[in-house]
């Protein structure tokens, strides 16, 4: 099949003829294989489940769990906290039948905690000087105080605290 353009400027005409792309996604190749297939169409169940809950979960609770599988009939959910998975419990039979109507059978709803990951969520802390004024406060707070533990936390801080110059 070849599609083609007419291109018209002033005393000039273009016609531009063109081939189809010969490139097939990725989609297509999987469709065609038998085991793959299978994988694609539990894949796009589990978007329409996906969105399906999105609609249907109230708005506190629709970005703090996520569809993770479908499983005989039972949809597996992951939320972040014990207290998003505690809610949705509670809500079980009403988001099984509201997620019912979007033509996948629920005979169940199995919440798990599964706490996302965040990228560089524990970061080393860096040490932050102090000025000389800061240290002096301490120095003479540390020497006003009777020998104890408080007077020597602060002398180990005033030891080990960077300074600012």
């Amino acid at each position: 099949m070849v599609i083609v353009f007419a291109a018209f400027k002033w005393r000039e005409t273009r016609i531009i003829c063109t081939e189809p792309p010969m490139y097939q996604g990725p989609e297509h190749y999987l469709d065609n294989d038998a085991t793959a297939g299978k994988l694609m169409a539990h894949a796009r169940l589990l978007l329409k489940l996906s969105r399906r809950f999105e609609a249907v979960a109230p708005a506190g609770l629709r970005h703090a769990a996520h569809v993770a599988n479908y499983k005989s009939g039972r949809i597996i959910i992951h939320a972040d906290n014990g207290a998003v998975a505690s809610k949705i419990r509670q809500m079980g039979q009403r988001l099984c039948s509201e997620l019912s109507k979007g033509g996948t059978q629920c005979t169940g709803i199995e919440v798990k905690v599964q706490p996302r990951q965040i990228p560089y969520q524990s970061t080393s802390s860096t040490q932050k000087p102090l000025s000389a004024r800061t240290c002096g406060l301490l120095r003479s707070t540390s020497e006003m105080l009777p020998k104890g533990p408080l007077r020597d936390a602060l002398d180990s801080l005033l030891q080990h605290a960077a300074r600012r110059e």
